[in-house]
Order: structure tokens, then C-alpha cells, then sequence
């Protein structure tokens, strides 16, 4: 699809929205390609084994601070 400056202007959130993976928008000013618009497949992130080392510290372990929290634990 191709469209001109203005167009896109007053469309742009209706655009985005309706577009699907994969399309493909042109967006023209005096007959020249200025910006493209391309929506591309969202990936879910992936949890990374050890992201979160050395972000907690225990500094004693003690079950009496643990029951407060007992019903969360499985």
C-alpha cells in the first residue's frame, strides 16, 4: 500500500491497527519514498537462566521469617 504524507498523517493510528504481520505501508512526499511502515511477528521474551544472580542475598536462613509466608510456599 502507498500512500502520501498527508494521508498517512490524518490515518496513522488506523493504519497500525488494522495492519497484520508481514504488511507493508510506503509513505510518499512529492512522489518520493520518505518512511515505510512494517509490522513484524511480537516474540514473547524468554526468561534467561541466571539473569537474576547476586540479585538476592540471604543473609541467614531462618524458617521463623518463613511463616509468614507459608500459604505461598508450595
Amino acid at each position: 500500500m502507498v500512500l502520501t504524507l498527508k494521508e498517512a498523517q490524518t490515518q496513522l493510528p488506523d493504519l497500525i491497527h488494522n495492519m497484520s504481520p508481514g504488511d507493508e505501508i510506503s509513505i510518499t512526499d512529492q512522489n518520493r519514498t520518505v518512511a515505510k511502515l512494517i509490522i513484524s511477528e511480537v516474540e514473547s521474551p524468554r526468561p534467561i537462566a541466571g539473569r537474576g544472580r547476586g540479585t538476592l542475598i540471604v543473609l541467614a536462613e531462618d524458617e521463623e521469617h518463613l511463616e509468614d509466608f507459608r500459604e505461598y510456599i508450595p
